[in-house]
């Protein structure tokens, strides 16, 4: 058996040697070389814009042959790939970070959307579901093959594409970001199942920014930095520090993961009373149940809790009632009630919601950072109604340099960006309204410990200057790390309350698990 193998012993299955790539005049990769060992799981690292996903989508085709420098060899043969079908056709099959399922079609029609089971020309169902139901069962999914897409949580739907991966025969599933909209139950289930596929002798890359999660399953770590290859560290030998792992990729030492403060907390600035929510389509379930908030000037606050709990739906139906109906309660700021029944009235009254999903709500790709930037403050770059495109591209140059967005210019597509540097768009976005109260939700999420450690920097820059700022998140030890105190909720409640500096990953579950359990 493979799995008895000492990794170091192992063949390789996939040989990537002097990978160069361009594009125009940037050179996205540098003579990278990446060697993948047959059964093992292997982490591959770096910055946001290090090169990674250009790397897998030379291995996937996308990027063809001819379109790059150096020399692919799979199975000990060299390959020269024209499109992904070529790829698949071997074996390789790559998962992205947003997920290329149909919402409306059913789990079995998207597993087998390209290559259904026919019997003289004609779909067989009867095999589908079958060979649908011993594919769920395969990856631990226990739905009917006739369910919608739509009505799957994002941790279901990542082991819907597994099983999709898994019809094709897969050999080299390539796995970019996997858990980065998981839950820490969800994240917990995908990682054990990697390794259960690598005990069946399936190869597997993942990309990842949770270092934690790839010194639990990695057997070896490949850093890219600036496009090119730094270095391959054997897990087998020890466990490699994380410590030693970021100064590969950020080619320096961090004194810590999160830059210091020392909080002044002033004025009281925003506060929520008995806000109620109910859910938009199931107008019977409340999501939200009579919660209250306080939040001073200068002060850091978290929100911490399971996904559903309700973190994002109060954040977006205080910020313009822009999710829920039947929405009650009050929202003051500086001690005196405002109207917050719409986006534009929420953004005059000194409020701003960074949304979670960036590439969809927070973002016009298409356009240039110089359009994002100005587009939740219009009146800010406008004379007579009219923009000024002169003023426009002075905003956005200021906020360049302010925030520290690597581009080549204001003109740049916003979606040819980094991760990192598109979520400092969105901050800029907001921060161009200047707000008096910041609610971040998911600030981090799929952007490297380097573009980290600059948002935790930025959020500390608006508490010393003054603003109010709620954080939501589902890595606690960032909120450990950058917060004042830290609220816990659970399906629709604040059920406690941890100062900072005493907060440990223990005492927040276990606030959660206590009321799961009176619920219970």
């Amino acid at each position: 058996m493979l799995a008895n193998v000492h990794a170091a012993e192992r063949p390789p299955i996939l040989e990537m040697r002097g990978i160069s790539k361009s594009f125009g005049v940037v050179k996205a990769l540098t003579d990278v070389s990446f060697t993948v060992r047959e059964g093992e799981i292997h982490a591959l690292v770096g910055e946001n814009g290090a090169g990674k996903s250009t790397l897998m989508k030379v291995l996937s085709g996308v990027y063809p042959h001819g379109s790059y420098e150096g020399s692919i060899l799979f199975s000990g043969e060299e390959r020269q790939f024209r499109d992904i079908n070529d790829t698949e056709a071997l074996g390789i099959i790559i998962i992205h970070q947003e997920l290329a399922l149909i919402p409306l079609l059913s789990i079995a029609e998207n597993i087998f959307l390209a290559n259904a089971p026919s019997r003289f020309g004609v779909i067989d169902r009867s095999a589908v579901h079958e060979r649908t139901k011993a594919l769920l069962s395969k990856v631990g999914l226990n739905e009917q093959p006739d369910t919608l897409i739509t009505n799957l949580g994002v941790g279901k739907q990542q082991l819907v594409e597994i099983a999709k991966a898994l019809s094709k025969d897969v050999r080299l599933l390539i796995l970019d970001e996997p858990t980065a909209s998981l839950n820490e139950t969800d994240s917990a289930a995908l990682l054990e199942l990697l390794k259960e596929f690598r005990n069946q002798g399936i190869t597997s890359i993942m990309i990842s920014h949770k270092l934690n999660e790839i010194s639990e399953v990695a057997d070896r770590i490949t850093v890219l930095r600036d496009g090119r290859s730094v270095d391959t560290m054997d897990c087998h030998a020890g466990v490699v520090p994380e410590d030693e792992i970021i100064r590969k990729m950020v080619d320096r030492d961090m004194e810590s993961r999160y830059p210091k403060r020392t909080p002044k907390i002033g004025e009281m600035i925003f506060e929520v009373d008995d806000w109620s929510v109910y859910h938009p389509q199931h107008t019977h379930r409340q999501v939200v149940k009579n919660l209250s908030l306080k939040v001073r000037a200068g002060e850091v606050v978290g929100i911490s809790g399971l996904m559903g709990a309700g973190r994002t739906e109060f954040a977006m139906s205080v910020f313009g009632r822009s999710w829920g109906r039947n929405i009650t309660g009050t929202v003051k700021m500086h001690g005196k009630p405002v109207d917050v029944s719409t986006v534009t009235k929420a953004i005059d009254a000194g409020l701003a919601y960074v949304t979670e999903d960036r590439k969809h709500l927070g973002l016009i790709l298409a356009e240039d950072i110089r359009k994002n930037i100005s587009l939740a403050n219009l009146p800010g770059v406008s004379r007579s109604s009219v923009i000024d495109d002169i003023s426009e591209m002075k905003v956005a140059q200021e906020f360049r340099a302010r925030m520290r967005i690597r581009s080549h210019n204001v003109y740049q597509e916003t979606g040819k960006l980094s991760g990192g540097n598109q979520q400092k768009v969105v901050l800029s976005k907001w921060l161009f309204t200047n707000p008096d109260l910041l609610i971040l939700d998911e600030p981090t999420r799929g952007i490297d410990v380097g573009a980290k450690y600059e948002i935790y920097s930025i959020i500390n820059e608006l508490a010393d200057a003054g603003k109010a700022v709620v954080v939501i998140s589902s890595e606690m030890p960032e909120l450990i790390g950058i917060c004042d105190r830290i609220l816990v909720m659970h399906e629709g409640e604040f059920v406690g309350e941890v100062a900072g500096a005493e907060a440990t990953q223990e005492n927040i579950m276990r606030a959660i698990m206590r009321r799961k359990g009176r619920d219970e």
